[in-house]
């Protein structure tokens, strides 16, 4: 069964630019590897500078993902410009309707 995720990364310093780079690389890498389904990735950025990412692993994708240097190599570049955030420190998070700006992928 595939499954959703959703993840949260905080830009470091002087990393917001590259950072939204990352995730609009981050999906189709996965796609090209055939860890994602074919369903729409979402990205969007909270009030605090927050980029939220949301996509559909296959089943048995994760652990593969792993295994992948192509994969580990970009998730590398991801820890040197975010910090992930749990869900619910997020400001958004304490909202009936949380409500985020749009990001192009």
């Amino acid at each position: 069964m595939s499954v959703m995720v959703i993840v949260a990364y905080r830009p470091k310093s002087g990393c917001a630019e590259e950072l939204e780079a990352l995730v609009r690389e981050h999906v189709p890498c996965l796609r090209a590897l055939g860890l994602v389904t074919d369903r729409p990735a979402q990205a969007m950025r909270g009030l605090d500078g927050i980029i939220v990412e949301v996509f559909e692993w296959k089943e048995g994708a994760i652990e593969d993902a792993h295994k992948s240097s192509r994969v580990v190599e970009l998730w590398e570049r991801f820890a040197s410009a975010c910090d992930y955030v749990p869900l619910r420190e997020l400001p958004e998070a304490g909202k009936m309707f949380a409500e985020f700006r749009p990001l192009a992928l």
